[in-house]
């Protein structure tokens, strides 16, 4: 009811045209990889009956979250990146907020949850079909659907109840919570470190979360030189090549107060682009299992 702001202005990456001729080349070729290879990882995945172990499942659900997370961004950066002027609606912003966050937090829980899965199969193999079972499986995953509209849920509430009434150029290619409540005509102090702790928080506690199951990890493998156990070693090293290029971002943008900070929307590129590109490159080409199901397919 206080906005009197109808639309932002998303100033992009470049204002150069030969640059946003380059990036569009660029991120159209990567959203195209984003969408092909997630897309082949869940057809492979649900095809293949010999792909039904919790490891599997939890891929599945990741692909599909990747391609929810850059669904958010890129169409409409790649569009911005066909005109001049680069206006949003105040209301397709506060949207492409939330669902940034929401699928954003969701994928931060689920890379925590596989993380959980490859330690119990690896320090407790015994017990791992007992532990990760199906039903389990499913409640995980929607404990971290449940976990991320809860956290985008707070943060769209703190944004939406600030008053918009003068500035409202971005500088940034989306809208996002930091770049957003600068704008905002009243002081944001309290407002932003309600945010920082909140998305600064479930970064950093997730992310320590999943070193502390990667060390455990190494110590078990460390006193069992077995060829399982090495092979699971190099499945873990990509995977926290995967969780350095999301988290570290999200934990350098969010973990800090907003408005005494400028723009970081090269540091977006990062887990907005190439983070989505790189999970089906690692997950499927240093998987012999799943490449195998795929030649087939």
């Amino acid at each position: 009811n206080f906005s009197r702001v109808t639309e932002f202005i998303l100033l992009g990456l470049s204002n150069t045209r030969e640059l946003q001729v380059l990036f569009f080349t660029f991120f159209f070729l990567a959203y195209v990889m984003v969408l092909l290879g997630n897309l082949l990882i869940i057809v492979t995945v649900r095809s293949d009956p010999k792909l039904s172990s919790p490891m599997y499942f939890l891929l599945c659900n990741l692909s599909f979250i990747d391609i929810c997370c850059t669904s958010v961004t890129s169409p409409r950066m790649l569009v911005d990146l066909l005109f001049q002027r680069k206006a949003i609606a105040f209301e397709d912003c506060i949207a492409q907020l939330f669902f940034l966050h929401f699928v954003g937090a969701s994928e931060m829980f689920l890379l925590t949850v596989m993380a959980y899965d490859r330690y119990i199969a690896i320090c407790k193999p015994l017990h791992y079909t007992a532990i990760m079972s199906r039903q389990v499986c499913w409640v995980l995953v929607s404990a971290c659907w449940a976990g991320g509209f809860l956290h985008s849920i707070v943060q769209t509430l703190l944004t939406i109840q600030l008053p918009f009434c003068g500035p409202n150029t971005i500088d940034n290619y989306f809208c996002d919570v930091p770049p957003v409540i600068r704008l905002a005509c009243t002081d944001i102090y309290v407002t932003e470190w309600l945010m920082a702790s909140n998305s600064g928080l479930i970064s950093l506690v997730c992310f320590l979360v999943l070193v502390t199951s990667y060390l455990f990890i190494l110590v078990t493998i460390r006193v069992r030189f077995t060829e399982g156990h090495w092979k699971a070693l190099s499945t873990c090293a990509s995977h926290a090549m995967v969780v350095t290029l999301f988290f570290v971002p999200c934990i350098f943008i969010y973990f800090r107060p907003f408005s005494t900070f400028p723009s970081d929307k090269h540091i977006c590129v990062i887990y907005t682009v190439f983070s989505p590109v790189m999970n089906p490159l690692i997950y499927t080409l240093r998987n012999n299992e799943v490449k195998a199901s795929m030649w087939k397919l």
